[in-house]
């Protein structure tokens, strides 16, 4: 069960940041290249506690879709949101953010299990692990260039 952790430093203030983070529209924004789209539940705007969305994007050369559900929320400090239908047999994504002097930390811990039993486990280890490590990064590098420059706007408000 591979587990992804990430800490992003951005020069933004902590509600900007949870915001963002929280935002369907951004999200999709980030992953036009897999040319993912919000299909179901909370298609727009910032996702809620113990609302879903359902997810339709290209990887691996397939169409599939992921549904998660947001699980647990503490406004501007925490969420986690936890898959509920798709091809992993267990997924959930743990968002942390913290002031700080300058800006906000944003935490990310993911832990993420597949199928097929020791194949699953080797296609986590040489290839899974990573391709979800650089999703993250991509998805972080967006939240950090909208939440420092004037492109929030666009989203928030």
């Amino acid at each position: 069960m591979p587990t992804i952790h990430l800490t992003t430093v951005i020069h933004a203030p902590l509600e900007r940041v949870y915001d963002l983070s929280r935002s369907i529209t951004l999200h999709k924004r980030s992953m036009t290249h897999l040319q993912e789209d919000a299909i179901k539940g909370r298609t727009t705007g910032l996702i809620l506690l113990n609302e879903t969305v359902t997810w339709r994007a290209k990887h691996l050369g397939k169409m599939r879709e992921l549904t998660t559900k947001i699980t647990a929320m503490q406004p501007l400090e925490f969420f986690s949101d936890e898959m509920t239908a798709g091809d992993f047999t267990h997924l959930k994504h743990a968002h942390y953010f913290k002031e700080i002097g300058n800006g906000t930390v944003m935490i990310d811990i993911m832990d993420f299990g597949t199928p097929y039993g020791w194949m699953g486990r080797v296609f986590e280890k040489i290839y899974l692990n990573r391709y979800m490590t650089k999703l993250l990064q991509l998805r972080n590098r967006a939240i950090k260039d909208y939440a420092e420059s004037d492109k929030w706007r666009v989203i928030l408000e």
